[in-house]
């Protein structure tokens, strides 16, 4: 947005600087034709003079007015094409600047549809987040009361003694163990005994 701003401050910077340079080409323009009159002016002064004083005066007046105004011709027909080329260069960079323009307004456009998927992307992976920490909830709260009946069976065999506070998984794999490996030895006892 500050690229576009500062982009169109420089176009109006341009185009007013082109208003400029036309304005000042219409006053030369205008100072040509004002030229002009003045020399239709003094060409109707030598009609009213008589020709002898019309000729003596045409003659020198027309030469100092011709090499003026052909001064004056030459400065303005050189200002007009400095003008001309100015205006041209002017119209050149105002036509950069517009397209310069366009190219950063793309470019935000494209922007703010990288962050529209990101966003959605950001919210896809929260809504996830979110179902697989409720799953892990569900996971654990299952494997915790799994876990209990695990120590609740082991524990309320006839004989063995109430654990004392939390067994870690290492003294409930052990607990297990050991009533399995009495439970074998009982059973190969009893084959003993009707073997024998």
């Amino acid at each position: 947005t500050g690229a576009i701003s500062s982009l169109q401050r420089q176009m109006e910077i341009q185009e007013s600087e082109l208003r400029k340079i036309r304005s000042e080409k219409e006053l030369l323009q205008k100072q040509l034709r004002e030229r002009e009159v003045q020399l239709q002016a003094v060409s109707d002064r030598f009609c009213r003079l008589t020709e002898e004083q019309r000729q003596e005066e045409a003659v020198v007046m027309m030469e100092e007015e011709n090499q003026n105004l052909q001064e004056v011709v030459t400065k303005q027909e050189f200002q007009l094409a400095e003008q001309n080329k100015l205006i041209s260069e002017l119209q050149g960079t105002i036509s950069q600047l517009q397209a310069e323009v366009v190219t950063t307004r793309l470019h935000l456009l494209e922007q703010k549809q990288a962050q529209k998927e990101t966003q959605s992307q950001f919210e896809a992976l929260q809504h996830t987040e979110l179902q697989t920490r409720v799953a892990l909830e569900l996971i654990s709260s299952k494997f915790e009361r799994y876990r209990n009946k695990i120590i609740q069976a082991t524990f309320s065999v006839e004989g063995s003694q109430d654990p004392q506070g939390e067994l870690t998984d290492d003294e409930v794999l052990e607990a297990m163990q050991k009533l399995f490996n009495e439970r074998t030895e009982f059973q190969q006892m009893l084959k003993n005994k009707s073997s024998r």
